[in-house]
């Protein structure tokens, strides 16, 4: 076996059980990765210096292929309601299966840390048969030092082969794409796509797992801090706007997507941004737009002019899901040791294309534990294949899909350190306003900074609330800079009547979806729901 690069040869390939490899390329830097990827064909160069590369058929994650191995560990501790079964023995199958299928061929192999606070992070190995893969995982994750490397120990190993193809018989999955992930062995197999994001995510899901028993919240959210150490944390789930609404330039940058939050205060999951770019403009979002231009930046699935090699942020051919990941020093103001203290304020993001939720709520600790579990936005069309018109999105603790414990598990966690530390905590719409999506506008960006302006350097706690007749939380009866009509949604569409009917829908939806959670919550909680205070 050929290995190039630096790496601790006491736990090399060999000992996870590879055989018979051409060669494994160890924790090769951007510049090396170009070479190899545009050698291998696999990507081509964009003006400004971005690796732009494609993803085949798989332009997002693959749900319904995530496969978690039950077993002892697993079997009373993962929420089965909400996580595929692979038995154990469907798993090693699988495992051999990949050994095999990656004889003969390069791999990509890189050290990296998942989570910021020594205390509290994995030790990540990720090996790419695709080189883009591995500058990917290299922006997104944390990046050791090349003498933490020289004593590196991996305890998380992920393997990435895109060209393996699963059999659903001999693997007891779904189809010939796969994510299997086994608690047990710290493994995780991802096949059958190209889909960059599996890997990060893999790694996210392994630390809601392992953190909780630690006391440790791990969130999907991003975080920045201001000058007095005031950290804010924003959850929500893609396209709402958590990198956007992170990456302001009066407060520091924590991350965009994963942190956890401790007894010490909070710290990043990551090294690097992943941001949506569809529609992305220097004008709306200029650290974003340079960042994603920059030599060592990934690009996926965006339309580049064969000629003059320049991106085109605006075409969605390929995907609505475009993608930049890079490295989070590429933004000025980025947190270098990716942790802050306590958050003192939480905002929940929430793209409502219905058009009914006010621009922002202050929530009660009880409102806020309702809307955590619920974690709602809405889908539109376009955004996913075969969707036509508007529907509602409840991803409970905003990442449903990367939670293998019950959401009260999270929640709990969550709900204990807003009492304890008296926090904040905000319901922002980012989505319609004026009409449901087709009818209303997109909720403009600069009302929503506006706001949440106001919210983090407190002032917005000094304003005249009234609650909200539908939801019944506390909305702002007017905010300096902001148009006064705009905070009465009512007030912003043309047809009253239809308003009060999509209203009323729309919290029969959230009653509907939290009926599963009635179980777990206190009666303060129960009483936080929109229909009880329409009924009254």
């Amino acid at each position: 076996m050929n290995n190039i690069g630096q790496f601790n040869a006491a736990h090399g390939a060999e000992g996870f059980g590879f055989r018979k490899l051409e060669a494994v390329h160890w924790n090769l830097e951007a510049p090396h990765i170009y070479e190899a990827s545009l050698r291998r064909n696999e990507s081509q160069l964009a003006r400004g210096g971005a690796l732009c590369a494609d993803t085949g058929s798989h332009t997002g994650r693959s749900p319904k292929d995530k496969f978690t191995v039950r077993d002892a560990l697993t079997e009373n501790t993962v929420w089965w309601d909400n996580n595929q079964a692979m038995t154990p023995e469907h798993f090693e199958t699988l495992l051999g299966d990949f050994l095999a299928h990656a004889e003969g061929k390069e791999l990509f192999a890189q050290d990296l840390y998942g989570g910021a606070d020594p205390a509290h992070r994995v030790k990540a190995r990720v090996y790419t048969e695709m080189a883009w893969h591995s500058l990917f995982i290299r922006n997104l994750l944390i990046r050791p030092t090349r003498d933490e490397i020289a004593a590196y120990v991996p305890e998380l190993t992920i393997v990435d082969l895109p060209s393996f193809k699963a059999d659903p018989k001999r693997h007891g999955c779904r189809s010939e794409t796969v994510v299997a992930i086994d608690f047990t062995r710290k493994i995780v197999l991802i096949g059958g796509s190209a889909y960059a994001g599996e890997m990060k995510k893999s790694v996210f899901t392994y630390l809601n797992f392992v953190l909780p028993t630690k006391g440790v919240v791990p969130m999907h959210c991003s975080a920045n801090v201001g000058s007095k150490d005031d950290s804010a944390i924003f959850f929500g789930l893609s396209g709402t706007g958590k990198t956007t609404l992170s990456a302001d330039p009066e407060r520091t940058l924590i991350g965009d997507d994963e942190h956890g939050w401790s007894k010490e205060g909070i710290f990043n999951f990551e090294g690097g941004c992943y941001a949506k770019t569809i529609r992305l403009s220097a004008e709306a979002e200029p650290m974003i737009h340079a960042a994603s231009l920059r030599f060592g930046t990934v690009l996926e699935n965006i339309v580049m002019d064969p000629i003059t090699r320049e991106v085109d942020f605006d075409d969605q051919s390929k995907t609505e899901n475009t993608r930049s990941a890079y490295p989070l020093d590429f933004i000025p103001n980025a947190s270098r040791t990716g942790r802050a203290g306590i958050p003192k304020n939480i905002v929940m993001l929430t793209a409502d294309a219905f058009g009914v939720m006010p621009p922002i709520a202050k929530l009660t600790p009880a409102e806020a534990m309702y809307h955590f579990l619920s974690g709602y936005t809405a889908k539109v069309a376009g955004t996913e294949r075969g969707l036509t018109g508007v529907e509602p999105e409840f991803s409970t603790c905003f990442g449903s899909p990367f939670l293998p414990r019950h959401p009260s598990e999270y929640a709990n966690l969550l709900r204990d350190f807003i009492a304890k530390h008296h926090v904040d905590c905000w319901l922002v719409n980012t989505g319609w306003t004026g009409g449901q999506y087709g009818t209303g506008r997109r909720m403009p960006i600069r009302v929503t900074r506006r706001l949440l302006s106001a919210a983090l350097d407190g002032s917005l706690n000094r304003a005249d609330f009234r609650r909200d007749p539908y939801f019944g939380f506390a909305v702002p009866s007017s905010v300096p800079g902001v148009e006064p009509h705009i905070l009465y949604p009512v007030k912003t569409w043309a047809d009253k009547a239809a308003f009060a009917e999509t209203a009323k829908n729309l919290v029969g939806m959230f009653a509907k979806n939290f009926a599963k959670f009635e179980a777990h919550v206190d009666d303060a909680v129960k009483a936080a729901a929109p229909t009880n205070y329409l009924a009254a």
